[in-house]
């Protein structure tokens, strides 16, 4: 009889359970959706379970080439506030952005509260979407988003928004200060990045580093390198005299071996977490753990 009791108040439990994933249990908090990770974090930090926060980009993925489904882009359609990175990062969800926006979702684009760098070669130039590798640039970014929060998503408590805000601009600054220090431990001839494509020019700008060149010379992983800008980008390397290239972990590091192996370049290869953050494990599952575990591996890799 116990175990026939016991039994009961289990399919009991569950029932309880199922009726709450029902319509019955639907989320009634209002929805911010996020196109990229890093600022899905960034967000979620702000307002807590204030809201429900919707992350479009999965762990792991490229923010220039995801896309979403159709169930995803309807999502977008009905966001009290829908928070992208804009500059042109996220080339696979662009069209669903401006649906939304046509929709009258309120669009909060964090580029617009930043002070734009641009990537350079010898061909072409661009503006550069990648400023959360300058932690200052955040900044603007946490204010600019927390902003939108208060003043678009009803039913966000101001002063709770305002003392997560805070608490989290406290964690940020504290980033900022501790890779001021990391990074001057590399010697000033040997601050010279090369990466898989331009994604640390806000780094270098604000931290004394000099960007030598890029495998794939775009601000962009969706364009690709000429035989040409191979042989020339060796060539930067060698009288710059790199010891070590940094590859995007959620890109495949191909040609960046490629590079090294056929210009018979002895260089280090060495992953870093430039634009998308991991599964929790995964060394950069916030963007607080990604900025600090990067800056470790290029002090690591330059010093």
């Amino acid at each position: 009889m116990r175990r026939l009791a016991g039994g009961l108040v289990a399919v009991l439990a569950s029932a309880v359970v199922l009726a709450g994933c029902g319509a019955g249990g639907a989320d009634d908090r209002p929805l911010v959706v996020v196109t990229t990770n890093i600022l899905g974090d960034v967000v979620g930090e702000l307002v807590g379970d204030q809201a429900e926060v919707v992350t479009l980009m999965p762990a792991g993925a490229d923010p220039h080439s995801f896309e979403v489904s159709a169930q995803e882009a309807a999502r977008m359609r009905q966001a009290d506030l829908l928070v992208s990175n804009g500059l042109g990062l996220e080339e696979g969800v662009t069209g669903q952005v401006e649906a939304a926006r046509e929709d009258g979702v309120v669009v909060v684009e964090a580029g617009d509260a930043v002070q734009t760098v641009e990537w350079t070669t010898e061909d072409a130039t661009g503006v550069d979407p990648h400023f959360w590798t300058d932690p200052a640039q955040m900044l603007a970014v946490v204010d600019t988003v927390s902003a939108a929060l208060a003043q678009h998503v009803d039913g966000v408590d101001g002063d709770q928004l305002a003392a997560d805000t805070a608490a989290y601009r406290a964690e940020v600054e504290d980033l900022d200060t501790w890779m001021v220090d990391q990074l001057a431990r590399v010697p000033e001839p040997r601050r010279n990045l090369v990466t898989n494509h331009h994604v640390f020019g806000y780094l270098a700008q604000r931290f004394g580093y000099t960007v030598v060149g890029a495998v794939i010379p775009s601000g962009s992983t969706l364009a690709s390198p000429s035989a040409r800008d191979l042989d020339e980008l060796a060539g930067a390397i060698r009288d710059a005299g790199v010891s070590t290239l940094f590859a995007d972990s959620s890109q495949s590091d191909r040609l960046v071996q490629v590079l090294a192996e056929q210009a018979g370049l002895d260089v280090a290869v060495v992953p870093l977490f430039t634009e998308s953050l991991t599964p929790p494990g995964g060394g950069a599952a916030t963007y607080l753990e990604m900025m600090r575990a990067n800056t470790e591996d290029i002090v690591a890799g330059l010093a």
